[in-house]
């Protein structure tokens, strides 16, 4: 029961640990900017730690409160919401400090400066009060003192701009209303003050406006959301940004972003994706923009792979990318553009090779110095090499008994130097049947009826009708009945036995019985000896008696 207990406890833990953390993606309810200050309100539950980073990871902090105008900015944000909300004061000391305008406690910029404090009058003043603050409308405000590890309902964020474009409302006309949308994720008709890249839509002609340094009417540059267009916006070096719209409507004239259908058009109805076009018998059909194709459906545009003109790219080395729309040309791999050619590159610069290096047109190769070969694992490294039955080993100049040898060979002490000596593998019965030595390795091979397996082992083909009497040759067999030869460069770990599981068990026997006979034949030998034995000793005469008259009275 304590073992459930326990679980459910975990469980409990794990999901308030997850509702303390607030969504990263959640916009925020509210926001209200002044100057170059905005302020957001998230009506999130978190501790204060989690509502610090979600601050954070907005590229904000939590607010502070340093003057009255931040603090009216507030009460207009707070207007409709209960409960406490984080801000960022937080208390590092283990004491408060009665004498300063902030009590020892420091705002999340980890500074405390401010000309303005609104603490609740039963501050605590203890070295264990509370270490952070929230405030809330129904406490007008006041700064309270706030374990940091409880749940409120909320928190504060606050950001600063590099600069703010003003409210439009008073640039249009009485009767033109604005809705603004801004990056922070809150919006409305009552902003005073908006961040960049914020965008302003007046309601009763949909003309789009963008906040960069100042408010500028779409279509603007169409790297930013699409320049304002509904639809697209179409990029002309030699005329400003443009919108465009969906075959069979056009371009409202007044706002110049929005899409209206055209009456009678014979291509509403037809759900072009770029162009409609009108052919020379009076038919209409869906066209694409250049690097693209009319899809399958008559109506969406594909990719076009333009590289299937082998006209493309035509330079020496060069060769042909698609991309999207379009191509490019690139170097082909090993070769670098300079000057708009293709050169060679040369690979050996960067020192690829572990020994020696030769750059080739376009790629580079490896060698090695005398006494190495190259590593068939990996080309650009080297290992040592011998090539015959014993050779002088590699030493260290500067220690003269740390020497090494090649794999397969085994280093031999001499005066003056070190030699490597082949090692004999097949003194060691690696193979299953045949096994031939080379020089640093050796070779396996099996019977006739046998393949070998993993270079090393010799099973009997299935499709073998009758035992192969005699050894009959050793030869290397594949499945498809090539003979072949495998060798090998580190020794196997299973050494196969000359005995059969049935010839041991008998010869195991064999030999507790033959014990078990002699230990009864010495037994039976000992003991007749002793019967004997005592059989002459009971016989024996007394001294001063002749024999033959043993139990026969003497007469005087």
């Amino acid at each position: 029961m304590k073992d459930a207990t326990g679980l459910l406890v975990a469980v409990l833990a794990v999901v308030v640990g997850s509702l303390a953390e607030p969504n990263p993606d959640a916009d925020p309810d509210g926001g209200h900017c002044i100057g170059s200050q905005c302020f957001a309100v998230f009506r999130h539950s978190a501790d204060f730690a989690s509502a610090q980073n979600h601050c954070k990871g907005r590229s904000g902090v939590l607010t502070t409160v340093r003057s009255y105008v931040a603090h009216d900015a507030l009460a207009t944000l707070l207007g409709n919401f209960s409960g406490r909300f984080w801000i960022g004061l937080h208390r590092l000391t283990d004491c408060p400090n009665a004498t300063s305008r902030l009590r020892g406690y420091e705002w999340a910029t980890k500074d405390a400066e401010s000309d303005f404090d609104n603490w609740t009058p039963d501050f605590d003043g203890s070295c264990s009060s509370p270490r952070c603050v929230a405030l809330s409308v129904e406490d007008e405000l006041r700064w309270a003192q706030e374990s940091c590890d409880a749940r409120v309902a909320g928190f504060l964020c606050q950001y600063h701009l590099k600069y703010a474009c003003p409210s439009m409302n008073q640039v249009l006309s009485p009767e033109e209303a604005v809705v603004y949308s801004t990056p922070l994720g809150f919006g409305g008709e009552d902003l005073r003050s908006l961040p960049p890249g914020s965008i302003a839509t007046t309601t009763r002609s949909a003309r789009k406006y963008v906040c960069f340094e100042r408010w500028l009417p779409a279509p603007w540059s169409c790297e930013i959301l699409e320049g304002g267009c509904e639809h697209k916006c179409a990029v002309d070096t030699d005329h400003d940004p443009s919108c465009s719209c969906p075959p069979g409507s056009s371009v409202n004239p007044v706002n110049q972003v929005t899409c209206e259908v055209t009456p009678g058009d014979p291509c509403a109805s037809m759900g072009c994706e770029y162009a409609c076009l009108e052919g020379d018998d009076g038919v209409h059909s869906c066209a694409c923009d250049q690097g693209f194709k009319v899809g399958p459906d008559g109506r969406s545009c594909v990719d076009f792979n333009d590289c299937s003109d082998k006209r493309q790219c035509p330079g020496e080395n060069f060769r042909c990318v698609n991309t999207v729309g379009g191509f490019k040309c690139e170097c082909r791999l090993g070769f670098k553009m300079k000057a708009g050619l293709c050169v060679d590159h040369n690979e050996c610069a960067s020192a690829p090779c572990e020994h020696m290096c030769d750059n080739t047109p376009g790629s580079y190769k490896c060698s090695c110095y005398d006494g190495y070969r190259v590593d068939p694992d990996d080309p650009n490294k080297c290992e040592l090499h011998c090539g015959k039955k014993e050779c002088t080993a590699e030493c260290d100049p500067n220690d003269k008994f740390q020497c090494y040898c090649p794999e397969g060979y085994i280093a031999e002490e001499r005066d003056p130097h070190t030699a490597c000596m082949d090692i004999d593998e097949c003194a060691h019965s690696y193979c299953d049947h045949g096994c031939t030595n080379t020089y640093g390795s050796y070779v396996c091979s099996c019977q006739k009826g046998f393949t070998l397996v993993n270079e090393v082992f010799c099973e009997k083909n299935e499709d073998e009708e009758e035992e192969v009497e005699g050894s009959g040759g050793d030869v290397t067999t594949t499945p498809n009945g090539h003979t072949v030869s495998t060798t090998h460069g580190v020794a196997p770990t299973r050494q196969p036995s000359a005995v059969t599981a049935g010839g041991l068990v008998a010869i195991i026997v064999c030999c507790v019985l033959f014990v078990v006979l002699v230990v009864f034949l010495s037994q039976h030998i000992l003991s007749r000896r002793g019967k004997v034995e005592g059989e002459v000793t009971f016989k024996a005469p007394e001294r001063g008696e002749r024999p033959g008259m043993h139990g026969m009275r003497s007469e005087a």
